[in-house]
């Protein structure tokens, strides 16, 4: 059983790790160990790159917290060009996946309070009168009426930063060959 340590103890994300890991490595396959660890960013990253940094910083702090562990996961949500997105890092002793979420573009008045200073989830949690709106659906559950939520979007983001995990394409010095290409 892999011991996977989520840098974040956010019900939305966690439910995204776990669900990832047990659809690539199976059912009951894992452990997941949550903890709150700092981003080394502010709480509303802004660009990709800032972003980014904020998931590397979490693992690498979760890391130093459970260094036993087989896994690494840190998700950070940023804005990026009037939409919110997040980075996934995922770390093993050998190696590192990371992965961009889709994107979503927020409303003017929504990003008028963000670029203010406010950062998305009590933005939205004012609107909406959902509280803590950032550890359940989201801001893309209520702007996509339901049909995704944060933790669906998360979900996919997990599952392609995993790849490099149990693809023997992205190990070094392999050769493509064509029936490991085969989906």
């Amino acid at each position: 059983m892999h011991h996977v340590v989520s840098a974040t103890t956010n019900p939305a994300k966690i439910q995204a790790i776990l669900r990832a890991f047990e659809e690539i490595f199976g059912e009951g396959s894992c452990h997941i160990d949550a903890v709150g660890v700092e981003s080394g960013v502010p709480e509303q990253p802004f660009g990709s790159e800032e972003t980014r940094a904020g998931a590397r910083n979490r693992v690498v702090n979760a890391k130093a917290l459970r260094p036993q562990a087989d896994f690494w996961v840190a998700i950070e949500a940023g804005i990026d060009e009037g939409a919110t997105f997040s980075w996934v890092v995922i770390e093993s002793r050998e190696q590192r996946g990371e992965s961009r979420s889709a994107t979503l573009p927020l409303p003017a008045t929504i990003l008028e309070k963000v670029r203010a200073g406010e950062a998305l989830g009590p933005v939205m949690s004012h609107y909406t009168g959902i509280d803590e709106i950032g550890r359940k659906e989201g801001a893309i559950g209520v702007f996509t009426a339901g049909t995704l939520t944060r933790s669906s979007v998360y979900h996919q983001a997990v599952v392609l930063a995993l790849s490099p995990f149990h693809n023997a394409i992205y190990r070094k010095n392999t050769t493509m060959r064509a029936d490991l290409l085969q989906v």
